[in-house]
């Protein structure tokens, strides 16, 4: 919704504008097929070229979330700290082995079918699974598991990051296509200067609608886009550090109440449950 809100306004506005100031909005209507198609077409063409398809089909994955809200909401984090919670009391009370079928086959856990919100996303049931597994089998020690974790969220922020760079290269690029449009107009102006001024100021006037929607597809549509994908980014990555909080703090020793209280400090002020919040819902879980 915000980000429909926000178009309507900066389209509105910008628009808006031309228009209470006595511009001529046949002026725009006229050009913009073929100034869209000179814009967008370059664009999009050495989008492509720039970018391998695994990045275009991430943009796309990317695209096809911006509309929805944020699933990283404090009632997540909540039932992901009421399943680490259950899992690290498991472990507690009956060892490591005991968590052996579900960290094995997480689908037919009764365990992680009892929070369907994670138990849903393989992503984070894979990441926590890995990890537990690497725990049972008791070859690996806290420092070495952290830096593996460490090295994974990397990896997955990086490729992540592949699809933001590329919205940005291309916004960046737009202003350029635009330029290249506006000098096409300015070329083939050139060419009619025999017409009538009347008709020469139209030409022109189509020529310079190129420069002005390469800027405005580039700041007001697309750049806005990358931005939004990037804090989506942001808000993935730090649910897995959630997770490698919590597991390093009970490798460390620290009782499953205390290493989900590591876990609660690490997230965003904004969706971040109180201690009363938190320990009031895991208890209601038990």
């Amino acid at each position: 919704m915000n980000v429909v809100i926000g178009y309507i306004v900066a389209l509105g506005c910008i628009f808006g504008a031309y228009i209470i100031h006595g511009g001529n909005t046949e002026v725009i209507l006229h050009a913009l097929p073929l100034e869209m198609m000179a814009i967008l077409g370059g664009a999009l063409g050495a989008f492509v070229v720039n970018n391998q398809t695994k990045t275009i089909k991430a943009v796309l994955r990317n695209f096809g979330t911006l509309l929805q809200s944020s699933k990283y909401t404090k009632a997540r984090y909540m039932e992901l700290m009421a399943m680490m919670y259950e899992i690290l009391q498991k472990v507690r009370k009956e060892g490591l082995m005991s968590i052996e079928k579900d960290v094995e086959d997480p689908h037919n856990s009764a365990l992680f079918k009892k929070y369907p919100t994670m138990g849903h996303d393989h992503h984070v049931v894979e990441f926590i699974t890995d990890y537990l597994r690497m725990m049972v089998s008791g070859n690996l020690n806290a420092h070495e598991i952290e830096s593996l974790m460490d090295n994974e969220i990397d990896t997955h922020h990086h490729e992540g990051h592949a699809a933001v760079a590329a919205v940005a290269r291309l916004a960046g690029a737009l202003p350029a296509f635009g330029i290249v449009a506006a000098v096409l107009g300015v070329v083939n102006t050139m060419g009619s200067v025999g017409q009538p001024p009347a008709v020469l100021g139209g030409m022109i006037g189509s020529a310079l609608v190129g420069t002005f929607l390469g800027i405005l597809l580039a700041y007001a549509v697309v750049e806005p886009l990358g931005g939004l994908m990037e804090q989506k980014l942001d808000e993935g990555t730090k649910e897995f550090n959630v997770v490698k909080t919590v597991l390093l703090a009970s490798m460390q020793g620290y009782a499953p109440q205390v290493a989900i209280e590591f876990g609660r400090k690490v997230l965003y002020s904004t969706e971040r449950p109180t201690f009363a919040e938190l320990e009031s819902h895991v208890k209601g879980k038990k």
